[in-house]
């Protein structure tokens, strides 16, 4: 009886879980732009914290920062727009290359005595570099339609900036009993302070990526550089693939628009871009504070990819690392966030 009563509420939970998880399914042209809010209030709280700190009064604070985000934002999108603009309108002229350069091979294979000129046309049929093209700038705009209405972005992240120092008293009042609200305080900063240096870091690595990305670029001559640094910076918060997924199309439109040797150079600059942030300086800028696993991290970004769409990747570790920390604050579900933990082999 004990034992079909427990399957019975297994059952309910999972049944209440895929509710939940469809309606935000349902609900996400509100949850995105919320989610998006919340984690940049998140990201800008220790900047407002610095200020206030110094005696800059809080709604003074909120306003330098809003102002200097707001120039920033600006200038950034439309500069990002126009080159949108520009390089979509020459997204056709890609097959063609594709053709001039496959040609170009050929010719090179010939002197050694080798016959690519089937291979030539079937890559021809099958490959269409402008798909990939578009699928680029089809991301970029699908991740600047979620910050289409700007105003209303940023409006809720300064009410939630001016909500912050009394917010995490109301969250632990709320949702725990009169002898628990210290200990869901603290709960709350855990939270927020691992979101808090995880997106810290990774917008720094993101940065620095981006910067050296668009200096390679243009110290190469390659075309649209701003657009490549800026979607890199954008991909690299996404986990283990992000970085690939970035270089593809920039090494796909070197080769078609500057050539082989150009190419070979970019595509080499970017490895070692590669090897050397993501391998040697974000390990030891971010140590082991995730506390999540390989495996964790890449479902986490397949799951809230398909939940929330790009944001959804971008922020699939800091939102696997708040699911983490919430089960560890009952005993009874402490044992769920062990599946999602790191935990080293003694």
């Amino acid at each position: 009886m004990k034992r079909e009563f427990s399957f019975t509420r297994f059952l309910m939970a999972t049944a209440a879980i895929v509710i939940i998880f469809a309606g935000i399914k349902l609900a996400s042209e509100i949850v995105v732009p919320f989610l998006l809010s919340l984690f940049i209030a998140i990201i800008c709280s220790p900047v407002i914290r610095f200020m206030t700190e110094r005696r800059i009064p809080r709604w003074l604070a909120i306003s330098v920062l809003f102002l200097l985000i707001v120039i920033v934002f600006f200038l950034l999108v439309g500069l990002i727009n126009n080159t949108i603009h520009e390089f979509t309108q020459s997204i056709p002229q890609y097959r063609i290359l594709l053709s001039e350069r496959l040609k170009d091979l050929s010719v090179i294979a010939e002197r050694f005595h080798l016959s690519l000129d089937v291979y030539r046309e079937q890559v021809i049929e099958q490959f269409d570099p402008s798909v990939m093209m578009n699928l680029v700038s089809k991301l970029l705009l699908s991740f600047s339609g979620v910050v289409t209405n700007v105003f209303v972005l940023f409006l809720v992240v300064i009410l939630m900036l001016l909500e912050a120092p009394s917010a995490k008293h109301k969250f632990s009042v709320a949702f725990s009993r009169q002898d628990q609200i210290v200990q869901q305080e603290n709960y709350i900063d855990r939270i927020l302070q691992g979101v808090i240096n995880y997106l810290g870091v990774k917008t720094i690595i993101s940065l620095i990526t981006g910067v050296v990305l668009f200096i390679l670029l243009k110290v190469a001559n390659v075309q649209y550089a701003i657009l490549w640094a800026t979607l890199t910076f954008l991909l690299n918060y996404i986990p283990n693939i992000g970085s690939i997924i970035a270089a593809v199309p920039i090494i796909l439109q070197t080769l078609l628009l500057n050539g082989f040797a150009t190419c070979f150079g970019v595509s080499v600059g970017i490895i070692v871009i590669n090897i050397v942030i993501g391998n040697i300086l974000e390990p030891k800028m971010t140590g082991r504070s995730l506390g999540l696993s390989t495996l964790v991290v890449f479902l986490s970004l397949l799951f809230w990819g398909w939940l929330l769409g790009t944001v959804g990747m971008l922020l699939s570790v800091p939102l696997t690392m708040v699911l983490k920390i919430a089960l560890e604050a009952s005993p009874s579900t402490l044992k769920y966030a062990a599946l999602l933990g790191d935990v080293e082999e003694s």
